[in-house]
């Protein structure tokens, strides 16, 4: 039992050209930034300077393309996870990601199309959402435009329009 318990905590070391062979399948397969390639030759038990030469080689080949990266996540996060532009923007910083990239990959974004996705989200959310009265449930709503990382105007705004027809609605029957 212990010999097992010593296999799994011990690091998996790779030399500078197995770390690069590695990187390229996995780039090949989805982007990735400098960050997660760094991140992981660190884990590997690469130094410093290894890490360096290794990313140079897989920027100068394209294989590694933050800008590219960028707008991919960007398209990904909007579309698939419905984030919001504080949401995605965070999330690039915490990768590294410079803010020249980040600002110019969030400048193509539809904003029309991102409000029409909020609404959706909210509209979704406010059936599964128990309020008890309409202003428990503006609050969740709020709480949960927010937490997907739009702007607070937006939410708002969105939310108030949800919550009134709601009411309208209900006073109809």
């Amino acid at each position: 039992m212990q010999q097992k318990e010593q296999v799994t905590t011990q690091k998996r070391t790779r030399t500078p050209e197995q770390a690069r062979a590695a990187l390229m399948r996995l780039c090949a397969r989805a982007e990735k930034c400098e960050g997660d390639a760094r991140r992981l030759m660190r884990g590997w038990g690469l130094a410093e300077e290894q890490i360096r030469e290794v990313l140079a080689r897989l920027v100068r080949e394209r294989f590694i393309d933050d800008a590219r990266y960028t707008e991919a996540f960007v398209r990904e996060k909007l579309r698939l996870s419905g984030w919001g532009v504080y949401k995605i923007r965070a999330a690039l910083q915490r990768k590294g990601i410079a803010a020249g990239l980040i600002d110019a990959a969030l400048g193509q974004i539809d904003r029309e199309g991102m409000s029409s996705r909020l609404r959706e989200q909210l509209r979704r959310k406010a059936r599964t959402a128990g309020g008890a009265t309409p202003r428990e449930l503006k609050a969740k709503l709020i709480r949960y435009g927010l937490s997907l990382g739009y702007e607070y105007d937006s939410v708002f705004d969105c939310v108030s329009e949800l919550v009134k027809n709601e009411e309208e609605s209900c006073d109809t029957y």
